[in-house]
């Protein structure tokens, strides 16, 4: 199941189904966090990306990219690549062919992002779709304090609906999780466009695909994409 998460969340992010070729990924999306990286889209500006290169660091001392890390420190919060250019995208995909960092990269993703997640998602009752919902929304939004980050989709959805943990219906809980995603992308410019979530997750709420089985066929972006 974590094997299709990532492969849907690929689609979106990579317009591929191969998440595993997304450990060199990296490039600047102008989304004012700095560069985006990796297989979740680790962020210079957000974080993510420094706690990740520290444990790279702590499980390889000397690797390609600890070098970088005085500048991530400095970064963070910032949209600034002061100190990381020009070499870091050359020695982020050198990095990236060492078994090493896809391994912290593993980690990170699962640490921040998807344990979190899946546990929020089965402690409010959910199956399989319902955790991928949540998985997919703290991947893009982050679980910080700020309105759009995925603890207060969740606030807002509660606001208008029950989770199955606590006596509401599933299909009506997940599209209130949904419309507060929605509306969450919509707050920011580079996420406006919402195809993730309306041809994609609400096609299989629609189709009663809770469990998530495949066949799986769904559209991000106008892009067709199929797990068989």
């Amino acid at each position: 199941m974590k094997d299709i998460a990532m492969q849907i969340v690929s689609s979106a992010e990579n317009s591929s189904l191969n998440w595993r070729a997304q450990f060199s990924y990296i490039e600047d999306i102008k989304d004012g966090r700095g560069y985006t990286a990796g297989i979740i889209g680790f962020c210079s500006g957000t974080g993510d990306m420094l706690d990740l290169v520290e444990l790279y660091s702590q499980r390889k001392p000397g690797n390609v990219l600890e070098k970088y890390l005085p500048a991530l420190r400095k970064v963070d919060g910032t949209s600034s690549h002061a100190g990381l250019d020009p070499n870091y995208t050359k020695d982020w995909k050198t990095a990236a062919k060492d078994s090493v960092f896809k391994n912290a990269q593993e980690s990170e993703r699962d640490r921040v992002y998807f344990n979190p997640s899946v546990s929020q998602a089965k402690k409010d009752g959910v199956r399989a779709l319902g955790q991928f919902a949540y998985y997919d929304a703290i991947v893009m939004h982050g679980d910080g304090s700020d309105k759009t980050s995925f603890r207060n989709i969740r606030a807002r959805a509660l606001a208008k609906a029950k989770p199955p943990a606590q006596g509401g219906n599933e299909t009506t809980w997940l599209n209130a999780f949904l419309d507060a995603r929605v509306w969450a992308m919509k707050q920011e410019q580079a996420h406006e466009d919402t195809s993730r979530v309306d041809t994609a997750q609400r096609v299989f709420l629609k189709n009663g695909n809770f469990d998530l089985k495949t066949p799986l066929k769904w559209k991000v972006y106008g892009e067709s994409f199929e797990i068989k």
